[in-house]
This record gives structure tokens, C-alpha cells and sequence, in this order.
């Protein structure tokens, strides 16, 4: 982990109330770690004026910088959203722990909901610089909700849409997509990050091993604190330090 004052080289609405943010710095430590990323990996962003940091997950990386999409959902990220480029952030990075790419097997299924879609697409690109090309399955509640689908097409991923009010794609939810698509029987292992209403659904349905991504409000955003626990079999767990990836198996929803 480090901390890092990061600039902001463009900040854009995706859609009302979704932003994009790249950040990069000229820091050699930066530049390191970077090449180093896991998907599924956040970092945590003081907000001006704000005592709490900002957890949000990491949606890409290139060499030189990283993206963030995050969602207004209160005041410090509706400051975040008025930042511009040039403004710096304060930033630590990379908290967490990761998606294992090692447990996709051949055909992994990634499975997003609302604003659990960002790190989903580092994933599906870190999958296929092993050669492994994900399914991908994402669930909105209505067509403008929708983030990152061309994204993830000009990834060259099989990519399905569901909404809730059937605006687009599939109506219903990623279980109804998953069910009609056979996914425990074609493929191999499942990646998902989302609402919880959504990753217990996933749990229950998936007959499937799979990874899941945890949300939370964080204090500290690397252990410390311990503001941030899920239940677990293995006992209580922190979400940002053991998370925000767990095995799907072992979360007790």
C-alpha cells in the first residue's frame, strides 16, 4: 500500500450520476504499481473537507494510469464529481485482495450488477492475457443505468445485458439470464461483484465454485479499524484487508 497524490486526467459522466476518473502520477511508485494491479483491488480517496476516505474498486489499468467508475450516492462523492482535470487526489493504493485467475478454468462466467460492473472489465482483460475468454453477464435496472457494455464488447467477450424494467436486453435479473444460458453446465467457474441481494441469489443458484466482491462502508480501508466485517465460515473477516474478494462458499449472507 502506498500513498499517493495522483492527478486527475479526465473525470466524465457515463451515465446521470456516473463517473469515469483516470488518475496518473509521474511517481515511480505509482508506475510500479500499476504493473501490478489485481482485479478486484480498490483504493481509498480523501475528499476535501471529508474525514472518511472513499473506497472504490479499480475498473482498468494501463501502463501509465488507472480508471475508476464510481456512483454519487452522497456528498463526498458528488464533490468528487465536480473535480476536474489537473486537480490532484489523495490516494492509497492498491488495497485489498483480488480475484485468483487461477481458479477460472476454461470458461469463467463474470457477473455484474449496477455499479459492481467496474472491476469486472480488468478482469475480463486480465483473463485474456492467459488466453481465457469470460462470458459476461450484467444486470441494470433500467437501460440508463447501463455502464461499460462496449467496453467489454470490444474485449471480444460474449457480453449479455438484463434489466429489471426490460428496457434492454434480457428483462429480469442475471440468475434469469444465467439460468436460460445453462451456465452451471457450460461454464467452469463464476466471477461476480454487485448488490448482496444479488450475490446471495448467486450463492443459492450457482451450483458452480465462484468468487465474490464484497461491498461496505470503510473506515480505514486496511484493517485496522475492523469497521467493515462479513460472517464467513471461517469467522468474521475483513472486508478490506481479507476481502473484498471472498470464495462465494464461504460468505454466510
Amino acid at each position: 500500500m502506498q500513498q499517493l497524490q495522483l492527478n486527475i486526467l479526465s473525470n466524465t459522466p457515463l451515465q446521470v450520476g456516473i463517473y469515469h476518473l483516470r488518475l496518473a502520477s509521474a511517481d515511480l511508485r505509482f508506475l510500479d504499481l500499476v504493473e501490478h494491479i489485481r482485479a478486484g483491488q480498490f483504493v481509498n480517496v480523501a475528499i476535501r473537507g471529508k474525514y472518511l476516505r472513499r473506497p472504490i474498486s479499480i475498473s482498468d489499468v494501463d501502463s501509465e494510469s488507472l480508471s475508476l467508475v464510481y456512483k454519487v450516492v452522497g456528498e463526498g462523492t458528488a464533490l468528487l464529481s465536480q473535480m476536474s482535470e489537473g486537480d490532484k487526489l489523495d490516494v492509497l493504493m492498491p488495497l485489498g485482495n483480488g480475484f485468483t485467475l487461477a481458479r477460472s478454468g476454461s470458461r469463467p462466467v463474470l457477473i455484474g450488477g449496477g455499479v459492481g460492473v467496474p472491476p469486472l472489465l480488468l478482469l475480463a482483460r486480465q483473463l485474456l492475457q492467459q488466453g481465457i475468454k469470460a462470458d459476461i453477464v450484467l444486470g441494470f435496472n433500467t437501460r440508463h443505468d447501463i455502464i461499460l457494455y462496449n467496453d467489454f464488447l470490444s474485449l471480444g467477450c460474449p457480453t449479455l445485458i438484463s434489466t429489471v424494467d426490460g428496457s434492454y436486453g434480457q428483462k429480469g435479473l442475471v440468475t434469469d439470464v444465467l439460468k436460460a444460458q445453462g451456465a452451471n453446465s457450460v461454464n467452469t467457474f463464476f466471477y461476480a461483484c454487485g448488490p448482496k441481494p444479488m450475490l446471495r441469489a448467486l450463492k443459492e443458484q450457482m451450483t458452480i465454485e465462484g468468487e465474490i466482491s464484497l461491498e461496505e462502508r470503510m473506515g480505514c480501508g486496511f484493517g485496522v479499524c475492523m469497521g467493515c466485517t462479513c460472517q464467513t465460515l471461517q469467522g468474521s473477516k475483513r472486508i478490506c484487508r481479507e476481502g473484498p474478494v471472498f470464495k462465494a462458499s464461504d460468505v454466510i449472507f
